[in-house]
């Protein structure tokens, strides 16, 4: 494990994910009430001894490199390390990065350091738990040159996916873009008792789709980046090395979810505060680690709370009630203040008391919900101030609209932005 690099990278803009990358790179996405997106992989490294990581962005990488710098500290003997690889101007460069290969081979010295025999390649903004242990070892056994975690999947979600073809051996040999019609799924489909043989349940699923988590010998990366000009892993780099190396698969088939859009990101956050979450943050073989804080333990006022994940920090009004939903770091939430099927983020301070007395002066809602407030099927961004009697609701159904200093909707979930202000009574008819 000593002589493997991991490259985590950190997405482009996040289009997709606006607001929430307004003002963040997509890794530093706040995740299930206390959490950053960049916890999950750089988590699940830590739990295989994996601890010599670089996380590449070129995009809002401030609170990014904040929190790695306050979080993953190893000490002086073991040699490990997060950093954060930033796109800069270099002598061998001025670009900005072009796409996933385009950003490691614009940092390729780090690759070839002397001590590196394996380069695993994982995205920043994906939401599972695996075991990395068992994909090297599954690499150096099978004598590999490239190796790709694989998940099956049905055809109707193949459409959304790189899907590979396998021979016996579990060698790749046909791989194909998100495929879209019956011809196309034939040419990659894979017998689900060819799935079932390997100890897995098939369930009918007759698809393996790539999962954007690669792991290269150190010199068949460089020969790949170096010898062409491709940008992209999924759609350049991995094609043509099934054509001139040896790509294995690995079968993963635990829980795994790309948080890519509003939609997906919404979706993710609910499902950890059910009873069975599918993916449970509170593993004690296998941790998600972030940045240690020192915050009191959250206060309920006779609040009334079900199916939700509460962080630490809190103070939640007499008369609250708080339905399958995901409360956030030192969330201030008002007196009979009802939220549903939500998210909120909370904030990154309290705000102090010669503040909350000017901004209640200037008639100015403090950090938090005020009383009264009904927020459903919503997302709530960071320091958010939310006047009381607010009705935060998507009564119309929208899919979408422009996005306002308030709120905009986005996938048919309300969002409102980090930092905004919304005043006493404010209601989403108004957009």
């Amino acid at each position: 494990m000593a002589r493997v690099l991991t490259l985590v990278l950190g997405g482009g803009r996040g289009q997709r994910l606006y607001p929430l990358t307004k003002y963040r790179s997509k890794p530093a996405v706040p995740l299930g009430g206390k959490y950053r997106l960049i916890d999950i992989p750089i988590s699940n490294c830590i739990a295989a001894g994996l601890n010599r990581i670089y996380v590449l962005t070129q995009f809002n990488s401030v609170s990014l490199h904040r929190h790695i710098r306050r979080t993953y500290n190893f000490d002086v003997f073991s040699g490990g390390f997060v950093e954060i690889l930033a796109a800069q101007q270099t002598l061998d460069g001025s670009d900005w990065y072009q796409g996933t290969a385009d950003a490691v081979r614009q940092n390729m010295r780090y690759v070839q350091q002397p001590d590196v025999d394996l380069v695993l390649v994982l995205s920043g903004d994906q939401l599972y738990r695996m075991n990395f242990d068992a994909m090297i070892r599954s690499h150096l056994e099978s004598k590999a040159d490239v190796t790709i975690a694989s998940l099956p999947v049905t055809r109707e979600a193949a459409a959304g996916f790189g899907i590979m073809r396998m021979d016996d051996s579990g060698r790749v040999v046909g791989f194909l873009e998100k495929p879209k019609t019956t011809a196309e799924l034939m040419l990659v489909r894979t017998d689900p008792a060819w799935i079932d043989a390997r100890g897995l349940d098939s369930r009918g699923r007759d698809c393996l789709a790539s999962m954007g988590i690669y792991l290269f010998n150190r010199q068949t990366l460089v020969d790949l980046l170096m010898k062409t000009d491709y940008h992209d892993f999924g759609k350049e780099i991995f094609p043509t090395s099934i054509r001139t190396h040896k790509v294995q698969m690995h079968l993963f088939d635990g829980y795994w979810e790309d948080i890519g859009t509003i939609r997906s990101f919404y979706q993710a956050n609910l499902e950890l505060a059910t009873a069975a979450p599918p993916f449970d943050l509170a593993s004690a073989a296998q941790p998600v680690y972030t940045s240690p804080r020192f915050l009191a333990p959250s206060r309920l006022g006779g609040a009334t709370i079900r199916g939700s994940l509460l962080a630490d920090g809190c103070d939640i009004g007499e008369g609250a009630v708080i339905e399958n939903s995901v409360i956030g770091l030192r969330c201030r939430i008002g007196r009979n203040v009802v939220i549903r099927n939500s998210v909120i983020m909370g904030a990154d301070y309290y705000q102090l008391p010669t503040d909350l007395a000017a901004a209640r002066a200037n008639g100015h809602p403090a950090i938090g919900i005020g009383d009264d407030t009904v927020i459903e099927g919503a997302i709530l961004d960071k320091n958010c101030h939310v006047g009381r009697g607010a009705r935060i609701v998507n009564e119309r159904g929208l899919d979408s609209t422009p996005e306002t200093a308030e709120a905009l909707v986005r996938d048919g979930i309300v969002v409102i932005p980090k930092d905004a202000v919304v005043p006493d009574g404010w209601s989403l008819n108004a957009l």
